[in-house]
């Protein structure tokens, strides 16, 4: 990045020797005005006159073209960097008059003709803005231009947005972005793949990071209860605006929704890539696993689980009393089998599960993906509950919603059950308590440091 101060413009030589030319010029017809009039009476004041003339007019001329043409740049004006990914004469940054800027993530359409977009650039030059990256979608009638910009601190939003308009851009939208957005295109999207490969569990949020602020809901073709909901959708999937819906490999649809902002064909594309390689990669979970030592001295194993654990789950609620399964379901479970292999499956959320050394599955610890939010769910069997079991399940839980980018969990349970109360307020997390009709919704707000902080207790043994 150059500074004003060393900034200096190229020197222009066909100027130079235009103006040497220019100058013999003048000279021969000085000379010629010289031996026409230097034999008349008043021939030498005459050419004195001239003499005087043309030494006030080459000053005159040497002053303009300094000061126009090869003068250092002033103090008020800062040289122009380009951004990483600016295409070339790209917006500005902020100088040294500006001490802040802010990121963001901005979208346009525009008519797909020449010099659309040196319009918009132009535009956002003048306003010291910089263009970090930028990405087209081209439409049928149209294209649509994704920038990540750098702005001045002080420019609003609504400033920003009148002068894309006034350049040519239509249906703007805009939003703050973060570092996180610095990260190009390719990069991200191959990022997003491993995470999937590695995990089914990942794809939901794959798709919500890949296509930004959306809604994403997993509807099965099947409901809990048994009964077919109707949801389907071609293999290539559908494209309506707003809203896709695509097949979900497991069964059913995945649905994606943005209110106000169309999805392009190149999203589109994208997220069927990433289905289509979940597909094809068929069920996977990671099988990390931890073993712990009770205060008592048993030994437990915590690790991720998945349908293949539908018969030990089901052993296990078959073990727990009326009264625990009441505080997790709410109420009766007629069909225990299709309730719990939609809990284990990998396209609703996360699910931890806890065994003894002998094998035996005596909890389970649910990260359930709802749309926007996040919910957590535990299920201990009675002989092993008051151990901290609960609390270990529910901290790593929280640990899982922080790693995926959730701003907050919640969790659904009865006033009476004061396991859960304590447990989530273990999280020393902020909290927020509603109470409608004995039903209690407990929601912690994640933050960076709350997030990092829960840990097991200090009597448990880690090997």
């Amino acid at each position: 990045m150059t500074s004003a101060k060393s900034a200096r413009r190229p020197h222009h030589w066909r100027r130079d020797l235009i103006e040497l030319a220019a100058l013999f010029t003048a000279v021969a017809v000085a000379d010629a005005i010289a031996n026409l009039i230097g034999h008349q009476p008043d021939g030498p004041y005459l050419l004195m006159a001239s003499a005087v003339a043309l030494v006030a007019t080459a000053a005159f001329h040497t002053w303009w073209a300094r000061r126009h043409s090869h003068a250092p740049p002033s103090d008020e004006t800062d040289a122009v960097p380009v951004g990483a990914g600016a295409t070339t004469g790209g917006a500005g940054n902020a100088g040294a008059e500006e001490t802040g800027t802010t990121l963001w993530r901005m979208r346009t359409t525009v008519l797909d003709a020449p010099g659309s977009l040196a319009a918009l650039c132009t535009a956002l030059a003048g306003l010291r803005v910089d263009i970090l990256t930028l990405q087209t979608h081209p439409l049928a009638h149209g294209t649509v231009d994704e920038f990540l910009l750098r702005a001045p601190a002080s420019l609003p939003a609504q400033e920003l947005s009148r002068e894309i308009a006034a350049a040519g851009g239509a249906s703007t939208w805009i939003e703050r972005a973060d570092a996180h957005d610095l990260v190009d295109t390719p990069t991200r999207v191959l990022s997003l793949a491993t995470r999937t490969a590695l995990d089914a569990a990942e794809l939901p949020l794959a798709l919500r990071q890949l296509l930004g602020r959306c809604t994403i809901h997993s509807l099965p073709a099947v409901s809990v209860t048994g009964r077919a909901t109707g949801q389907s959708a071609p293999v290539e999937g559908v494209l309506e605006e707003t809203v896709m819906r695509l097949r979900d490999p497991s069964g059913g649809v995945i649905s994606v929704e943005r209110p106000y902002l169309p999805f392009t064909p190149t999203e589109f594309a994208r997220a069927r890539a990433l289905v289509e390689l979940d597909a094809r990669l068929g069920p996977r979970v990671p099988r990390s696993e931890d073993v712990l030592t009770l205060p008592e001295g048993n030994e437990i194993t915590v690790r991720r689980a998945d349908r293949a654990d539908l018969a030990a789950a089901r052993a296990m609620h078959d073990r727990c009393s009326q009264h625990t399964l009441g505080l997790r379901y709410h109420g009766p479970v007629a069909d225990a089998d299709r309730y719990l292999d939609h809990l284990l499956s990998p396209r609703f959320g996360r699910t931890l599960a806890v065994q003894t050394a002998s094998g035996k599955l005596v909890a389970l610890g649910h990260l359930l993906w709802d749309g926007d939010e996040t919910e957590v769910a535990l299920l201990v069997e009675d002989d092993w509950q008051r151990r901290g079991i609960g609390s270990e399940l529910l901290r790593r839980l929280v640990a899982l919603a922080e790693e995926a980018g959730c701003d907050s969990v919640y969790a659904v349970t009865q006033s009476r059950n004061t396991g859960m109360v304590a447990a989530m307020r273990a999280l020393e997390l902020p909290l927020d308590y509603q109470i409608e009709e004995g039903t209690l919704v407990i929601t912690a707000r994640l933050t960076r440091e709350g997030a990092a902080r829960p840990s097991a207790p200090t009597e448990w043994a880690r090997r």
